[in-house]
């Protein structure tokens, strides 16, 4: 039996659809109303049963407005056949290109007892699920239907002239890379599992139905370029919101009952491998989500992205493997076949996915170009990690510069040629002089310190420290300490790949300090605004062309804005490293985990963090040239930027 079966959330999902259909069939009755009343009256009129009086009167004006109603209806209802629903972007598979993966996806159709999916497309998420592409504009022409159909094709065979009426199978990309083969089978077949019901007449056509009414309030809530055009829209909305709101609760049941429908036949194929594979679904997730925040994100921001971002994923959960105790049973997994050897050019797909992976948590470019390029993993600590800190630590002398101060503080030494690291170590001290010029606190606690953005911290604010300079190196320490022993793939952060801080807003040494942070902050934005629109080229067609634009991207915006402490830690922990780079013979790396990473002596920097958050909160440069001395690094040699 294929299609519908007999599960219970089938036949719970067919009368949730019938529902819906039921206030389509009501919305038209509404609109023929009037012109059912009109053909009376007229009738009426022609037979003699309904004149004089004031029937005449009466009859041209229910005509009229029964002409009014149809010709709104028509319009509507043109407006929701036309206005194209939302297509999520992805890397579309030939089948050529991955003819295992097509047949392995058709033999679990078989299994299951289901159509096959009309196409395979892969999409840069820890995610899998089935996506109608039945519209017409999202359906390439017949007469197009052979090779130049990038790949959508129907695992049945070429449908000349018709639309595919099995869903798309979209398949999230690390899943590829880091499940294995009989993993990937399993965990796709309660997706699989999903195009029985969806083949079914009533959930197809009540699925168009919401789904065009969606599509609908998208394009009438977009701004119009004219008065008649906003009035013509807002009348459309308001009757498609209507409509929408009418229906939601019976299109939630029917998705659930299919959804029900589907797990319940999968139960019969791999079941007990599903249970297993599904760790591996919250792994990959982890493994990717700290590879787009930790390593692709700070290349993002150099005009750099990635091309093998998949076999990152591969490379940072081995890594987790290895450093996490519960983890030990993965790297046993690894001798198996990956599920990416059923693509003809793994290398071609992994690229195409990390392109689009960029474009979306970014807002990179659509194509490679002069400020746009790729960059391997081998080249990434040379590409992105070396000129991420000497960009950052040039932008720090610039605005050191910008507010006048000298290459040096210290008085008892002479100014050199070049940025020096010590300039801003002097710059960050509080002195004597400025312990005993800041106000006393209320209550006789610490004075009262500047926050980045200039005014005085609240005392009573609980960001604020009641600890001395001690208590506080102490707490960082130990936090550093925990976080370390607790595993070496916990949230150490990605400032530099050296350790991170809290990442909640926190009070600055000194007024000198927040001034610093401010002018940081501004001197970003100036340059973020001063760049040029990232964007354009050529947009990709076929089914998986979207709707979105420039203007709208990044769709998925990775982390929010930073605070003035942040990019000031950012900013200074680039200038140690640049240092330790240019005096210690200190190299850059990378951490699968954490990203960027300074290697001095072969050994990774992990204990950093802490020390320069001292010196920017409490002022205390003593841990960190500690640090600095026992590490080999000469603070006040000049160093080499960007």
């Amino acid at each position: 039996m294929t299609g519908m079966g007999v599960e219970v959330g089938a036949q719970a999902a067919r009368s949730r659809a019938l529902a819906v259909l039921r206030i389509r069939s009501r919305a038209l009755a509404v609109a023929l109303l009037p012109a059912a009343a009109a053909v009376v009256l007229i009738a009426g009129g022609t037979t003699g049963h309904i004149s004089g009086g004031h029937w005449g009167v009466t009859r041209w004006i229910v005509t009229g407005v029964a002409v009014v109603v149809l010709l709104c209806a028509a319009g509507i209802a043109l407006f929701v056949a036309r206005a194209r629903p939302a297509v999520s972007p992805t890397v579309q598979i030939a089948e050529d290109s991955a003819p295992d993966l097509y047949r392995m996806v058709r033999d679990l159709a078989d299994r299951l007892d289901v159509p096959a999916p009309s196409a395979i497309a892969l999409t840069p998420d820890c995610d899998s699920w089935l996506e109608d592409r039945t519209h017409r504009a999202q359906s390439p022409p017949a007469a197009e239907s052979g090779d130049d159909t990038e790949g959508i094709r129907s695992l049945a065979g070429p449908r000349h002239g018709r639309l595919p009426v099995a869903p798309v199978l979209v398949i999230g990309s690390p899943f590829l890379w880091w499940m294995r083969v009989g993993e990937l089978r399993a965990v796709l077949a309660p997706v699989v599992a999903g195009t029985g019901p969806s083949a079914h007449p009533d959930i197809a056509a009540a699925r168009r139905f919401v789904r065009g009414l969606d599509a609908a309030v998208a394009v009438a809530a977009e701004p119009a370029r004219g008065p008649l055009a906003r009035t013509v829209l807002a009348g459309a909305g308001w009757v498609t919101r209507l409509l929408l709101r009418s229906c939601r609760g019976h299109a939630a049941e029917m998705e659930r009952g299919v959804a029900a429908a589907a797990a319940e036949r999968a139960q019969a194929v791999d079941y007990g491998v599903r249970i297993v594979a599904q760790e591996q679904v919250g792994l990959a997730y982890a493994g990717w989500d700290r590879l787009l925040t930790r390593v692709a994100l700070p290349a993002w921001r150099m005009g750099r992205w990635p091309s093998r971002l998949d076999a990152g994923v591969v490379a940072a959960l081995t890594e987790l493997s290895r450093r996490d105790r519960l983890a030990e049973g993965f790297t046993s997994r690894l001798g198996e076949r990956p599920a990416c050897d059923l693509l003809e050019e793994p290398g071609v797909v992994d690229e195409a996915a990390s392109l689009l992976a960029a474009r979306l948590f970014h807002g990179g470019p659509a194509e490679c170009g002069p400020d746009w390029a790729p960059v391997g993993w081998q080249e990434y600590p040379d590409e992105v990690v070396d000129r991420t800190w000497r960009t950052d630590a040039a932008r720090l002398h610039r605005v050191l510069d910008a507010q006048g101060v000298h290459v040096t503080t210290n008085p008892t030494t002479r100014d050199v040629d070049g940025p020096t690291l010590s300039r801003v170590l002097d710059h960050l001290t509080v002195t004597a002089a400025d312990t005993n010029a800041a106000p006393a606190a209320p209550g006789g606690g610490r004075p009262e310190r500047t926050g980045a953005a200039g005014p005085a911290a609240d005392p009573a604010d609980p960001t604020e420290p009641a600890a001395d300079s001690t208590e506080a190196r102490e707490h960082h320490d130990d936090e550093h300490e925990q976080h370390h022993h607790e595993g070496e793939d916990g949230d150490d952060g990605d400032r530099g790949g050296v350790g991170n801080g809290d990442g909640d807003e926190g009070t600055l040494g000194t007024e000198r300090t927040a001034t610093l942070a401010a002018g940081l902050s501004a001197e970003l934005a100036r340059e973020e605004a001063a760049a040029p629109v990232r964007g354009g080229g050529t947009e990709q067609t076929g089914p998986d062309r979207t709707l979105w634009d420039d203007g709208m991207l990044p769709l998925f915006p990775l982390q929010p804005p930073r605070s003035g402490r942040e990019i000031l830690a950012d900013h200074v922990t680039a200038m140690i490293c640049c240092a330790a780079m240019d005096t210690a013979g200190a190299i850059p790396g990378l951490d699968w985990l954490d990203g960027p990473t300074l290697l001095i002596n072969g050994e990774r920097a992990a204990d950093l963090t802490p020390r320069v958050l001292t010196l920017i909160e409490d002022g205390d440069p003593t841990p960190l040239r500690s640090w600095l001395h026992h590490s080999g690094i000469r603070p006040e040699k000049p160093v080499r930027l960007v």
